[in-house]
C-alpha cells in the first residue's frame, strides 16, 4: 500500500459520506492563503471528531491547538444550541485566520479563541468539559493531557492527535522532538489510572499516523 492508495480511498469515501461544504472549503483556502502549515485534520477525520462529540452529547468542548479553525468548525457544529467551545492557539496570526473562518461559518458566537501559550491558558479555565481535543505541539503533549484530565468531566473524552508519527513513535533514538514528546506522553498515560485509553492507527490523505482516545474514569 502507498500514500497514493490511501489518498484515493480517502477521496472515495469522502465522496460517499461527506456533503459539499463551502465554509469548510473556504477555511482550508484561507489557511493556505494565510501561509498556515497544511496540518489540519483530514475531512474524514473532522467528521469523525464531529460524530464523536455528538455521540456523547458534548455541550462544552475544549480544543488545544486551533491552527486555522478547521477542526474547530467540525467540533463546534456538534454542539447543541446552548453549547460552547474554547480553543487555545499560540500564534496570533493563526488565531486571526481562525476567527475569520469561524465567523464565516456562523460560529463566532459559539467559539472563543484564546491566544497565548496553552499551558498558561489552561490554568485560567474552569471545567468541566465533555470533550477535549489535543492537537498542538507534540513536545508538550504530556502536559496538555495532564491539564485536560483535570478539566474534563468523569466519563468525558480526551482525543490526542498524531500519536503514531509515521511509526516513529517506536524509535527511542529518534532526534525528533515531536516523537520524543509523544513517547514521554505514552509513558505517562501508561501508568495513569485516571483515564482508560486506546490508540487507533490511521492511514489516508494525512499519510500514516493515529490518535489516542481516552475516557476519564469516575
Amino acid at each position: 500500500m502507498t500514500d497514493a492508495t490511501w489518498s484515493t480511498v480517502d477521496a472515495y469515501w469522502a465522496a460517499h459520506v461527506l456533503a459539499p461544504d463551502p465554509d469548510l472549503d473556504a477555511a482550508l483556502a484561507a489557511n493556505t492563503a494565510g501561509g498556515l502549515p497544511p496540518i489540519d485534520v483530514s475531512p474524514l477525520q473532522g467528521k469523525l471528531l464531529h460524530l464523536l462529540a455528538r455521540s456523547i452529547g458534548a455541550s462544552r468542548i475544549l480544543e488545544i491547538g486551533t491552527l486555522g479553525g478547521y477542526s474547530t468548525i467540525w467540533l463546534a457544529r456538534a454542539l447543541p444550541p446552548e453549547g460552547a467551545l474554547i480553543t487555545c492557539e499560540l500564534d496570533p496570526h493563526h488565531a486571526e485566520v481562525a476567527r475569520a473562518n469561524l465567523a464565516r461559518a456562523g460560529l463566532d458566537g459559539v467559539v472563543e479563541v484564546r491566544v497565548g501559550p496553552a499551558l498558561q491558558t489552561l490554568q485560567t479555565l474552569t471545567g468541566p468539559f465533555d470533550l477535549t481535543f489535543v492537537d498542538a505541539d507534540k513536545a508538550s503533549t504530556a502536559e496538555y493531557v495532564e491539564a485536560a484530565i483535570g478539566l474534563t468531566r468523569p466519563g468525558g473524552v480526551i482525543i490526542v492527535d498524531n500519536v503514531v508519527r509515521g511509526g516513529g513513535v517506536v524509535d527511542p533514538t529518534s532526534p525528533d522532538r515531536a516523537v520524543a514528546g509523544i513517547r514521554r506522553f505514552a509513558d505517562a498515560v501508561a501508568g495513569d489510572r485516571r483515564v482508560d485509553a486506546t490508540v487507533i492507527q490511521t492511514v489516508g490523505g494525512k499519510s500514516y499516523d493515529g490518535f489516542l482516545y481516552a475516557v476519564v474514569r469516575p
